[in-house]
């Protein structure tokens, strides 16, 4: 008997409810194995927390931890869950960590660095891969990029072909690794060299060998980190194809959204890096065309967006559930890319970036503010040279001579070559743009129930850059700055003296160039009659 035949008679509270729509996503994760790399890493740490979180009734998650820096893989492990990301975890369920298992490896070492116990153990119970670990650095050398970045990936899939219960493998690369194209398509290209090619390059020479014909090698890429990345592409074009995988390209990664809290990042690379550095009034000047786009993606968008490709690639590339048919004929199709970036449908241009972050910094001052903001994008590379020249290196070595003599040790100089360094790195990114295309993002959006969009929401096209640079901005104040939203009043007493300070000091540096040329005219135009007289 339905509601509309119940007409008479008592119609309960139970009779009102709609059935909750199911989630196919949670569903595909029920009773998964989950093997994560880079779970020490920015996004490795949100995948956890995620799936923890949301997926509540997976098996298990192995992560592959190295030892590092004199810690102990036991150490390191320790060391993620102190971070304040897992804080809402805690607290819901305080037993998380009983299903994560720690895997001793190094993606920089053959095999993963794996030994044959855990190996097996692998082999026989994982059936989700997600693979974060990479170097990050953009001056690598080519050697360790090589081996982290391809060799990784290389033996990754060796290591995944053996996998009895495999249903998704989701390599994470990055929108940037075609970046010597103008038109990034979710596709794959050919790139500058083999994997296989650049394996035995490195191999076979020496150090000093190696880093005298980088430059060659690279070609038109700016860096290791993109040239391997691309190269790593190729490995999984050629290794993966009968695999159920999938090729995952975000751009620039910046703060989360808001999960599991508004705002919260753990590093300062790339976009991060350029707002911290000019709000608090270290970074003065990048070299970029500020009507550029900033291809950048929040961080908790890119969690979502990659268990939900996971999903799409084991539903769509195994459509065929015949127990008879043989597992190549299975995964015949072609290896499906995804493209997250922001420019096809929500673009945000360097001046936008800089803007918000400047309005909303300003809101939230900090004490640990050194000098006043006075950042500006100069797309002249000879104005960005003199502007480095008179507002980094001259100040740095003036503060560290009156440091030197207040018998304290110098600091700046050291420190505006790193920043000086970052811009460099940067500019490359600054002074392009791309046109990407995301219609698989798109695709697997719109494939979605309404439900699983809710739980894994990734729509870039509705995100309103205004609210998140709200955010975004106190995120950095909190967990870059470590400086806690209470200490506000104290942050604006401190931005209005070195306002006042700094206009003082301009004052003062234009009063003197103006007696410099006042005396320099006065005295070329002296010595100009006297050689008529």
């Amino acid at each position: 008997m339905d509601i509309y035949e119940q007409q008479g008679q008592d119609i309960t509270a139970s009779d009102m409810i709609q059935p909750e729509e199911d989630s196919d996503i949670k569903e595909f994760y029920k009773g998964s194995s989950i093997f994560i790399t880079g779970a020490t890493g920015f996004l490795g740490k949100l995948a956890i927390e995620k799936l923890l979180r949301t997926c509540s009734d997976l098996k298990q998650i192995f992560v592959l931890i190295r030892a590092k820096k004199g810690k102990d893989v036991k150490q390191r492990f320790e060391e993620i869950f102190n971070d304040q990301v897992f804080d809402v975890l805690k607290r819901y369920n305080p037993n998380f960590r009983e299903k994560i298992h720690p895997v001793v490896g190094d993606v920089s070492l053959p095999d993963l660095g794996l030994n044959e116990i855990d190996q097996h153990l692998l082999i026989q119970e994982v059936d989700c891969v997600m693979h974060f670990a990479a170097t990050v650095r953009f001056d690598e050398k080519l050697r360790l990029a090589t081996y982290i970045n391809v060799r990784g990936v290389r033996d990754f899939l060796q290591l995944a072909k053996q996998m009895k219960k495999l249903r998704a493998f989701l390599h994470v690369s990055t929108a940037f690794s075609n970046c010597d194209r103008n038109d990034i398509s979710e596709t794959f290209y050919d790139p500058p060299i083999t994997g296989e090619k650049l394996l035995n390059l490195v191999e076979c020479l020496e150090d000093n060998q190696l880093e005298a014909i980088t430059k060659t090698v690279l070609k038109n890429f700016p860096n290791t980190y993109v040239f391997t990345k691309c190269v790593a592409e190729d490995i999984i074009r050629k290794e993966g194809q009968n695999l159920p995988i999938a090729l995952y390209r975000p751009s620039i990664v910046i703060a989360t959204v808001k999960e599991p809290v508004s705002g919260w990042i753990d590093n300062v690379y790339g976009a991060t890096g350029v707002m911290v550095g000019a709000a608090v009034g270290l970074l003065r000047s990048l070299y970029g065309k500020k009507e550029n786009k900033a291809e950048m993606v929040p961080a908790d968008y890119v969690i979502n967006s990659c268990l939900a490709a996971m999903w799409d690639v084991a539903t769509f590339k195994t459509l065929n559930n015949n127990k008879e048919v043989q597992q190549e004929e299975k995964y015949e199709k072609e290896i499906p890319v995804y493209n997250y970036v922001s420019t096809p449908q929500n673009p945000l241009t360097w001046d936008q970036f800089h803007s918000l972050s400047e309005k909303h910094a300003k809101q939230v001052p900090s004490e640990k503010v050194i000098w006043h903001h006075m950042f500006k994008m100069r797309s002249n590379y000879y104005a960005h040279a003199v502007a480095v020249f008179f507002l980094h290196i001259i100040p740095a070595y003036l503060v560290d001579f009156i440091l030197t003599c207040l018998g304290k040790k110098p600091m700046l100089v050291k420190g505006y070559q790193k920043i000086n360094k970052f811009g460099d790195v940067l500019a490359y990114f600054t002074m392009r743009e791309w046109k990407f295309k995301n219609n698989n993002v798109q695709s697997l959006w719109k494939r979605m129930k309404k439900h699983d969009q809710e739980y894994f929401d990734f729509d870039i096209e509705k995100l309103n850059w205004d609210m998140y640079f709200h955010t975004y901005t106190r995120g950095a104040r909190v967990y870059l700055l470590k400086d806690p939203l209470d200490t506000i009043p104290q942050g604006q007493i401190k931005y209005y003296k070195l306002m006042v300070l700094h206009y003082l000091v301009l004052c003062v540096f234009w009063f003197l160039m103006y007696r410099l040329s006042m005396f320099l005219f006065r005295y070329l135009f002296s010595s100009y009659f006297n050689f008529l007289a």
